[in-house]
């Protein structure tokens, strides 16, 4: 079995159960997605597999021990780069802890994180142009606190080097954090443009 197809069956049983927030999705979409992303841009299998396992160690009974013994000391120690250490801290804590962490990562441990944050950040952008901005909701912060914590990721991650999954998760923060600026610019352009058409 190559580490690929052991990275989905250990990732599918500990994520049994787990869905994304709020919603009806199984969560084991998100990391397969992260590993569909990382094989997409031609990283090579390792990588592939930590994207997969990514949250695991985070958000399931699985320890950095046990991904070590079934993948190596490299998966493992992206796997654990890609980890929150204390979650019993606060959302702030927490999310300044992994901007500064990113910032000195090795560039294995950013990619993936990279790779990750892509995902979430197309994910939520698409929920928001379907559902409206009850999306944020969901959030333990809202919008704003999340714009805040991606553009600062954005730069932590791309600090002593950049790759193209970099750019593309730029393309995205824009797209989904100035997208509602925009739409509410056209739509008070309409509303004007029908007043006045209303009045001639």
């Amino acid at each position: 079995m190559d580490i690929i197809e052991k990275a989905l069956q250990i990732a599918s049983m500990a994520h049994e159960g787990q869905y994304r927030k709020n919603t009806k999705i199984p969560y084991i979409a998100h990391p397969v997605a992260v590993g569909m992303i990382l094989q997409k841009a031609g990283y090579r299998e390792e990588m592939i597999a930590a994207g997969i396992l990514h949250d695991t160690v985070e958000d399931t009974d699985l320890t950095l021990e046990d991904i070590e013994r079934e993948f190596g000391k490299e998966i493992a120690m992206i796997v654990g780069g890609c980890s929150e250490p204390d979650k019993s801290l606060s959302w702030e804590e927490r999310k300044e802890h992994t901007i500064e962490f990113l910032k000195t990562a090795s560039e294995e441990i950013r990619v993936v994180a990279c790779a990750d944050k892509l995902h979430n950040v197309r994910s939520i952008r698409k929920d928001v142009e379907q559902c409206g901005e009850e999306v944020w909701s969901r959030f333990k912060r809202g919008r704003d606190k999340q714009d805040w914590y991606y553009r600062k990721l954005l730069k932590s991650i791309g600090h002593s080097s950049t790759f193209p999954l970099l750019e593309e998760l730029e393309m995205e923060i824009e797209r989904l954090f100035k997208r509602d600026k925009f739409s509410y610019y056209e739509n008070e352009f309409l509303v004007i443009r029908n007043s006045r058409s209303e009045k001639g």
